[in-house]
């Protein structure tokens, strides 16, 4: 599932032929999506001008002229995809229709943007903006990587007397909001702590290092323009590269990539994912 890094790059993408320019036809092909789509979806989307695009951890937000924001989540398959116009680099020119271009909307300018969504994981809803941190998929979020509500001192707290591994804490939206197994597995590497870790056995001075490690590999993340595994691309159909930088996700059997480390990374399941690390320089 895209994490954090994919989805700001997509936003970046869709920026230009979103922001500021008013949807002059949406289409709405299926009544749902992972959940039912709202009522009168696209009528409620035509004619409506978007005056900014932000994301909140995994999900996409488009601010309205009438005062709702589209929620969109792009869940495992999702893509947007920018077609048409004349908006530089941003823009690439994808074939004809596909039984999978579920909502179609036609910006102002002449961009198309389609939403794509193989396997339906994906969302879309619509909320008053005024409250929408209420909205049931974003009220119990932590702060973000790179925010200044993320630091040490905010995890150390969180993690403070819990009694559970490391990854999956990291894992919980409510204590960091956008991280995902990939860049938890990557991050716990650049700290030098292990995945099966309680978290609460961790010292401050640790935890400030993982913040740091967390905060260095979302910002590398999103330089690479995200991590191209199985469907995911950015908005004008590229491939991210930040999976050509692993140090330890995806590498089982291969050599650690710390200098002068010497161990070997290995994989162990834990609540059903893949955990990845080196347990000679993990710890």
């Amino acid at each position: 599932m895209p994490e954090l890094p994919e989805v700001e790059t997509v936003r970046r993408g869709l920026a230009p032929a979103m922001e500021g320019k008013m949807i002059l036809r949406a289409e709405q092909r299926r009544p749902d999506l992972r959940w039912p789509l709202p009522e009168r979806f696209a009528e409620r989307l035509t004619g409506r001008r978007v005056l900014r695009l932000g994301r909140r951890a995994k999900y996409i937000l488009a601010d309205l002229d009438d005062g709702e924001t589209l929620i969109v989540h792009l869940g495992m398959s999702g893509r947007m995809l920018v077609s048409g116009g004349m908006l530089g680099e941003f823009v690439h020119v994808h074939g004809g229709d596909g039984k999978h271009d579920h909502v179609i909307l036609d910006m102002e300018g002449g961009a198309r943007i389609v939403f794509n969504d193989a396997r339906r994981f994906g969302a879309m809803d619509l909320q008053p903006t005024a409250r929408i941190g209420e909205h049931w998929l974003l009220k119990d979020l932590g702060p973000e990587p790179l925010s200044n509500g993320f630091n040490g001192n905010w995890l150390a707290a969180r993690l403070s007397g819990r009694f559970t591994p490391i990854k999956a804490a990291l894992l919980d939206q409510k204590i960091v909001a956008g991280l995902g197994n990939i860049y938890v597995c990557e991050a716990l590497h650049r700290a030098g702590i292990s995945p099966k870790r309680m978290a609460g056995s961790i010292s401050a001075a640790r935890i400030a290092r993982l913040a740091e490690a967390v905060n260095a590999t979302i910002a590398d993340a999103l330089a690479a323009g995200g991590s191209t595994l199985r469907d995911y691309r950015q908005a004008d159909g590229e491939l991210g590269y930040f999976q050509h930088s692993f140090l330890v996700y995806d590498r089982e059997g291969e050599a650690c990539r710390r200098e002068g480390c010497g161990g070997t990374v290995r994989r162990v399941a834990q609540s059903g994912r893949s955990s990845f690390y080196c347990a000679s320089c993990q710890r």
